[in-house]
């Protein structure tokens, strides 16, 4: 049977990249993230950070195409 978990990384290596990305951003919008286990953070804050950095991730992707 195949295995059909998307929940891996295709680059190994960017998981770091993204782990302090995710800091820098939440850093940017006023969200105090801890190292290790954030799990008291509300959905709203965790929504903000991710929304942000692929607002991010889609701008530096558009740059790249000009």
């Amino acid at each position: 049977m195949a295995n059909n978990n998307s929940n891996h990384s295709v680059v190994p290596e960017a998981k770091e990249a993204l782990n302090k990305f995710k800091y820098e951003v939440a850093s940017e919008v006023g969200v105090n993230l801890k190292q290790g286990y954030n799990g008291d953070l509300s959905a709203r804050d965790a929504g903000r950070i991710g929304g942000q950095m692929v607002k991010k991730l889609i701008q530096q992707a558009e740059n790249q195409m000009k």
